[in-house]
């Protein structure tokens, strides 16, 4: 079951961090010196260090977009660029914090030529490994296959599932969408509704599309509604779905991509209007979870974000430490899971616990 999966989950993370230690200390016992900084050798004989630290760790519910920027040269740090708010910050942190070297991150607002022009600054900064999310492929493209022509490994996470190879990533980090909105599609059809609303929150984000291509799939009837201001402006596209729910009766389910556009648009649209709906989201909040407890929102996909972004350091940790490269050149799944009235509960005591 998932409880059983999830710790066998960690116990998998825990152990690959072990073995990476392990290996340092085997190989290289001599490289710790007094001054607080751990002293590495990558294949190519060049010496670095990475900076040692702990640091606060960050919670948020927000989808994740993100890039993180492994150093070069001596006190370089870690860097998650996050051009989304999302969980990028607590996870990588948590990783670094895990593996004694220092995160950073910087937000460019779901703006894909801004993300790309971080990473070519990175790129000639020197950086030794990037993570991203691809949610913009075409506006990405360039730049990471500059990164990866210039010998800097790539993870890509969340976003991206279907086209890392074709920027020459080493894996991806996260779900497949379109699966992800195939099992929406069965949880609507298990509900016995009969017509979806997708809402899309956002312009030019495949992954975004993939879920309500992956729901029609499953399910059938299902219309897609683009959202003009998104996460931007809640009010504006909590009028936008009440305005297409009152100008096609059938609808009784509302598909949110996003778990603030559920409790902030999409369940006060409803209420407005005095209609019962059948309403699923992905990801989780706080508001979220509880809406399931209390039976407002029949389920939420958890694609367990924290994993991603944990995840994705680690590999490209692995890799500058130990040269793995992970994945076996397939995505690395993190999802979909699903939170329900059944576990909704434990999963919101685990987020006050700051593990969720």
């Amino acid at each position: 079951d998932r409880p059983i999966a999830r710790r066998n989950a960690r116990k998998r993370v825990l152990a690959a961090l072990s073995y990476a230690r392990n290996v340092i200390d085997r190989e290289f016992p001599s490289l710790t010196d007094r001054s607080g900084f751990t002293k590495l050798k990558t294949f190519a004989g060049r010496e670095k260090r990475m900076l040692a630290s702990g640091y606060a760790r960050i919670q948020t519910d927000q989808q994740i977009r993100g890039t993180a920027l492994l150093p070069h040269g001596l006190g370089k740090t870690v860097r998650v660029l996050v051009f989304a708010e999302g969980e990028a910050v607590r996870e990588a942190e948590a990783a670094g914090a895990d593996l004694g070297i220092t995160v950073q991150y910087q937000g460019a607002n779901n703006d894909g030529a801004a993300q790309a022009k971080m990473i070519d600054d990175a790129v000639a900064a020197g950086v030794d490994g990037i993570a991203v999310s691809l949610a913009d492929p075409g506006a990405l493209e360039a730049s990471v296959k500059a990164a990866v022509a210039a010998g800097i490994p790539v993870i890509t996470m969340n976003s991206g599932s279907d086209k890392f190879k074709d920027l020459g990533a080493i894996t991806h980090v996260g779900q497949d969408e379109f699966v992800a909105g195939q099992g929406a599609g069965l949880k609507f059809k298990d509900a016995g509704a009969k017509h979806v609303l997708c809402l899309i929150q956002e312009a030019n984000n495949i992954g975004l599309q993939e879920r309500c291509d992956g729901a029609k799939d499953t399910f059938g009837k299902v219309t897609n509604l683009q959202l003009s201001a998104g996460l931007a402006d809640l009010a504006a596209s909590q009028a936008e779905v009440k305005a297409a729910l009152e100008a096609d009766s059938s609808i009784d389910a509302v598909f949110a991509l996003n778990a603030d556009i559920a409790t902030g648009a999409a369940m006060p649209a409803a209420e407005e209007l005095g209609k019962t709906l059948t309403i699923g989201t992905v990801d989780l909040s706080g508001d979220a979870v509880q809406a399931i407890i209390d039976g407002k929102l029949a389920f939420a996909i958890d694609q367990q974000q924290y994993a991603q972004g944990y995840m994705s350091v680690v590999l490209l940790y692995l890799d500058l430490m130990n040269g793995h490269e992970l994945g076996g050149g397939l995505p690395i799944a993190t999802g979909p899971g699903f939170v329900t009235k059944d576990n909704a509960a434990r999963v919101q005591a685990l987020a006050a616990a700051g593990t969720r």
